[in-house]
């Protein structure tokens, strides 16, 4: 499954915006959809991810409330939709899927976009 993302761009604080990820290829079965984001001189780390089914999510505890994640109607599109951003969800976002809800597990990675908050 190759990823493609897409929907970054500089935004002011407070701003909305949405990220999509559109996966193609066949796969062998069901899997997650998620999002992960690295800001200058830091760590990858966790946003959110979603089930196949896409009546499941999981977010990290610095998003909760302002990001929403959420699948196509086709399983093969994620999107992120991102509220009242703040300067330091400036990063560059990833999506990538998995077999399971467990971020460690994610191993198949599209290239990213970037986001800017500026304040």
């Amino acid at each position: 499954v190759q990823l493609q993302a897409s929907g970054g761009g500089l935004v002011q604080a407070g701003d909305s915006l949405r990220l999509s990820c559109a996966a193609s290829g066949s796969a062998s079965r069901p899997y997650y959809m998620g999002w992960f984001r690295q800001a200058p001189g830091k760590e990858r780390e966790f946003v959110a991810d979603i089930n196949w089914s896409g009546n499941r999510a999981y977010y990290a505890d610095p998003v909760k409330g302002r990001f929403t994640i959420s699948r196509g109607d086709a399983k093969n599109t994620v999107y992120l939709q991102m509220n009242s951003l703040k300067p330091e969800d400036t990063a560059i976002y990833y999506c990538a899927t998995g077999p399971t809800w467990r971020a460690i597990d994610f191993s198949n990675w599209g290239q990213g976009t970037l986001v800017t908050v500026s304040s």
